[in-house]
């Protein structure tokens, strides 16, 4: 079985990244196939809404998407996280959730599992927001969302590496993850 992350953070080791990896824990402890794909080191352009993939099938824009979207459809389940800025996902995630589009039609996501993460500077910072971006995406593509002990993991940190001074989030990103692991493992039994 495959799980692909997607840490919508600029920042490398980021504290939304360090909890999406804390949520694959439970994945790798089962032998799962994991992939990463870390946003601080890939290039993805924003949608230019030219509806050329309507036409092709293919996204016209040359990046790293392409490989997202092979990932889409290689995996069984997906956990995504970010960190909140205006209120909202990053503009780095943004561009992935827009760029599904191009495949959309395809639906290489219907009927996976998935989960959120959300990292905020203080509390009613947008965590909530983002999480309910995120799964309002995830329902739009036709994945089975599903919560850790409430919804997705919200957090609240500022500096780099905060997270890891916070032992209940990181204990409650790998009940999301062995919550999403359980209910991928029940589907495709």
């Amino acid at each position: 079985m495959n799980v692909i992350g997607i840490s919508g953070t600029p920042r490398k080791d980021g504290n939304s990244e360090i909890l999406l990896r804390y949520a694959l824990k439970p994945f790798e402890n089962n032998g799962w196939n994991v992939k990463i794909f870390l946003l601080s080191k890939l290039t993805i352009n924003p949608c230019k809404a030219c509806d050329l993939c309507r036409e092709n099938g293919i996204c016209i824009i040359t990046d790293d998407m392409h490989g997202i979207y092979d990932a889409f459809r290689w995996c069984n389940a997906i956990i995504i996280s970010s960190p909140v800025y205006s209120r909202n996902v990053s503009s780095q995630l943004l561009s992935i959730l827009d760029r599904h589009y191009a495949v959309n039609i395809e639906r290489p996501l219907e009927g996976k599992v998935g989960g959120a993460i959300a990292v905020g500077r203080g509390t009613c910072g947008g965590q909530v927001i983002t999480i309910n971006a995120i799964y309002t995406w995830m329902l739009s593509c036709g994945i089975i969302c599903v919560p850790g002990e409430l919804n997705g993991v919200t957090a609240v940190a500022d500096k780099p590496s905060d997270i890891l001074n916070q032992e209940n989030r990181l204990k409650q990103a790998e009940i999301l993850g062995l919550n999403i692991l359980n209910v991928a493992k029940q589907i495709h039994s």
